[in-house]
């Protein structure tokens, strides 16, 4: 279902997906040019949604922000804006009737998973888990020690240079926390069945943080 978000002077497009009796809800968090209409990320949430999970692929840049991006690709990487909108989102799913109640993840890729890390600690009542697929957490920089919300992150084998930008961030985390090397996969998990295991590492991390019942704990629980 479309639906625009009004986040201070701007307006956001998205697309809500609502299951019957949904366990929680998903935040999708896109980054270096992408969009809600990545095939990637639609399809883990066609997964999470085949797991009884609401999700929210929304566009944290306008279009006209957008046209500014691909030609100067400056945008994605304000971490700062795209956190901001991703607050906005939330406190728009703890608002809206289908969603409000539910539990919040975030699943951020790439930069995204950068603006993720930083709006979570902002709402810490309402983001009870983190997915990062192929992110860049170390852009969230000192906001990292500050995230109570369980995260995982997921990185592919054979993308060297943000496996170790992934290490790096996991050690600043002192929330319970997981990384998660996928063999043989690409930054863009285009290998098969890839983005299938991603997605269904995902599903498990979320079933275990936002469905009903489970722990919220925010304290420090370091899983590596």
């Amino acid at each position: 279902m479309p639906v625009r978000i009004a986040v201070g002077e701007v307006e956001l497009d998205g697309d809500l997906s609502t299951p019957a009796d949904a366990l929680g809800v998903v935040l999708f968090a896109h980054g270096s040019g992408s969009s809600r209409f990545s095939p990637r990320n639609r399809h883990v949430a066609e997964v999470l949604n085949r797991a009884r999970f609401a999700t929210l692929l929304v566009d944290l840049l306008t279009s006209q922000e957008e046209a500014i991006d691909m030609r100067t690709a400056r945008l994605r990487f304000d971490i700062g804006r795209l956190a901001e909108r991703l607050i906005g989102s939330t406190d728009w799913l703890s608002g809206y009737p289908g969603t409000r109640g539910l539990s919040i993840g975030y699943f951020g890729a790439s930069t995204g998973a950068g603006a993720a890390l930083v709006a979570a600690p902002e709402r810490t009542r309402s983001v009870a888990a983190i997915v990062s697929r192929g992110g860049r957490p170390d852009l969230a920089g000192p906001a990292l020690p500050r995230v109570r919300a369980p995260t995982l992150l997921i990185v592919g084998g054979n993308d060297e240079p943000v496996i170790t930008l992934n290490r790096t961030a996991l050690a600043q985390l002192r929330c319970e926390k997981q990384l998660v090397i996928i063999p043989g996969a690409t930054h863009l998990f285009e290998e098969p069945g890839a983005l299938d295991e991603a997605a269904r590492l995902a599903c498990e991390w979320f079933g275990r943080h936002l469905s009903p019942g489970a722990s919220q704990s925010r304290g420090d629980h370091p899983k590596i």
